[in-house]
């Protein structure tokens, strides 16, 4: 796999110009840019500089964090995101990088059925694929394990993707996200996936600490943790992923860190599970 970095990880005492510079002293393949940190990258800088830098490092963009509670929106907020959409195209149209995350809705009582939540999502995955895909642009849906998300599980994921049944429209396989959903009591479910529907993995490792009082603030650095990381890159090497392993964290106390450790510590601590035996 890739060694990636996804800009959430120093969100906060870093900015896209300080982690792409971090990024390719440390030999990543590969970068997720956040759309917000884009947007104030854009307010000094044009986005001239980026392709620039691009065009001659190693790191390349891979795609954009993220457009997020895509379903049952009220029509101001679709307008939100498919202006958010035209952004990432746009931005992608000179520096490169084809994936852009989505998200389902997290809402606490968001009183929906299933059959609701997978006929909303297919709706707004397939309007947003429409226009994505004239702009070269894939979509990676992503299950996220929080209590109050519409679609927390990977088989449900994966439903909605099938039903979507577009080849720019795949899956994110967040290893914190699906150990909050059912703490990986089944790795091998990864081989159910179609190799070429998962657009991207983000790696992550978690506390120990009861399901119910985990929360995102709880990832770690990848091997620093309880979720069973070797095990998913096997699985994942079973089917011939070879795309980003990204690093994607949300942890407050690495947020206090100089980003330059930060970068470091997760370059080493990542690349242990870029190849495994299947």
């Amino acid at each position: 796999m890739k060694l990636g970095f996804n800009q959430a990880t120093c969100m906060m005492n870093s900015t896209l110009e300080q982690d792409i510079q971090l990024a390719e002293s440390y030999g990543y393949d590969v970068i997720e840019l956040r759309l917000d940190m884009l947007t104030n990258y854009l307010q000094q800088h044009d986005i001239s500089e980026l392709a620039a830098f691009f065009a001659t490092s190693h790191l390349q963009p891979y795609g954009y964090n993220s457009l997020e509670d895509i379903t049952f929106c009220d029509p101001e907020s679709w307008r939100e995101k498919r202006d958010q959409l035209a952004f990432a195209c746009n931005v992608a149209s000179t520096i490169g990088g084809d994936c852009l995350v989505v998200v389902p809705t997290i809402r606490a009582g968001l009183a929906r059925s299933q059959d609701e939540v997978i006929k909303d999502s297919v709706k707004r995955l397939r309007e947003m694929s429409d226009y994505a895909g004239e702009h070269g642009m894939r979509l990676a849906f992503e299950p996220i394990g929080s209590a109050h998300c519409c679609v927390r599980s990977l088989p449900l994921a994966m439903e909605i993707v099938d039903a979507v049944d577009r080849n720019n429209v795949g899956l994110v396989v967040d290893a914190f996200n699906l150990f909050l959903f059912d703490q990986w009591q089944d790795p091998s479910i990864l081989r159910q996936v179609p190799t070429e529907k998962i657009f991207v993995y983000h790696i992550d490792d978690s506390d120990d600490l009861p399901v119910d009082k985990l929360d995102h603030c709880h990832r770690l650095f990848p091997g620093n943790g309880i979720i069973p990381l070797t095990e998913i890159s096997r699985q994942l090497a079973s089917i011939h992923y070879t795309g980003p392993c990204s690093l994607e964290l949300f942890n407050p106390g690495y947020w206090r860190m100089e980003a330059r450790d930060v970068f470091e510590i997760g370059a080493n601590k990542t690349r242990p599970f870029l190849n495994a035996d299947a």
